[in-house]
């Protein structure tokens, strides 16, 4: 499974937010890296807790964060600048639209053109014919919280509807087909085992695949280690000797007792994201002590080792 999502062009992360998005999202960049691929992030969040992260500035221009490793910040008004620098020929009149009052009441006034060129972003980065794509393998997109990132999902189907044949019309058009060509991008969903995120993920999947962007898989992060079972807890509580107290040993059956409990949460959350969605669900087990980067080459460490285990992948879509 780990293999054939590598294997696209364009992976785009979503879930609940504190869910862990944003570390699995640079943890499969990496991933792709450690076997030789170079991967570019672009993270939604303007306040860009992964720049904070690796500890550089949010930047539109990829920033090297590691090897093989770019790193970026979406920016609707700033893409959308970019796009008016390739469509607008001069620089002088570039200039005078930008100053215009015109310009930046309509920059104001449509924020989902901004969403619209966002994606339109990615869809340049990802092989646009005009484009040079050829340095990078793969594109990973740390989409905004589920609700948000749904909003910006839906937004080329809602301006294709609104511009018709115009060229936003055309461009989100192209963005569209983009997002559901499944050979070149995939939409992969992250989650907890709390209650709220099983069924934001569970809804969002609905949603998702009612305008037929199905998600490739479901990260299930945080997995609780499951170490023992009920007759550790039972040799425990049954141990004897001088100097072993009973109060404390049953006070270490209880944690033990109350980790058994969060395993089997998150064993039936798993079953139930399985059944209702019907996909593949990859578990990420807890890291507990770890943040920022040695988090992320933790988690990345630990699913290299995982693809390694798997079957060779299909021949990659390429653009």
């Amino acid at each position: 499974m780990l293999n054939e999502i590598l294997a696209h062009r364009v992976l785009i992360v979503l879930g609940k937010g504190g869910v862990g998005k944003s570390t699995l999202s640079a943890a499969i960049a990496k991933t792709a890296t450690i076997s030789g691929d170079r991967a570019l992030i672009m993270e939604c969040d303007a306040r860009a807790p992964l720049a904070a992260t690796f500890g550089v500035e949010p930047s539109f221009v990829p920033i090297q964060v590691a090897h093989n490793l770019d790193l970026m910040t979406l920016d609707g008004r700033a893409a959308l600048e970019e796009y008016l620098r390739l469509v607008v020929p001069g620089r002088m009149l570039l200039k005078a639209v930008f100053a215009s009052r015109i310009y930046q009441f309509f920059v104001q006034a449509a924020p989902g053109l901004r969403e619209l060129m966002m994606l339109g972003k990615v869809f340049y980065d990802a092989g646009r014919p005009d484009a040079n794509a050829s340095t990078r393998n793969l594109i990973i997109v740390d989409a905004p919280a589920s609700g948000q990132a749904m909003s910006l999902l839906k937004m080329p189907t809602a301006a294709r509807s609104t511009f018709g044949d115009s060229i936003v019309g055309k461009e989100a058009s192209n963005i569209s087909k983009m997002l559901r060509d499944r050979r070149n991008c995939a939409i992969i969903q992250v989650t907890t085992a709390d209650s709220l995120s099983i069924s934001e993920t569970i809804e969002t999947h609905a949603q998702l695949s009612s305008i037929h962007l199905v998600p490739a898989a479901v990260i299930f992060n945080r997995m609780p280690p499951s170490d023992f079972d009920a007759a550790d807890i039972s040799a425990l509580t049954n141990r004897r000797g001088p100097h072993i107290r009973k109060k404390d040993l049953e006070h270490l059956a209880e944690l033990a007792k109350s980790e058994l409990t969060r395993v089997a949460q998150a064993r039936k959350a798993i079953a139930k994201i399985r059944t209702e969605t019907g996909g593949p669900v990859l578990e990420i087990p807890e890291h507990n002590g770890l943040s920022g980067i040695e988090l992320i080459d933790s988690i990345a460490s630990e699913l290299a080792r995982y693809r390694e285990d798997e079957p060779a992948p299909r021949a990659a879509h390429r653009r």
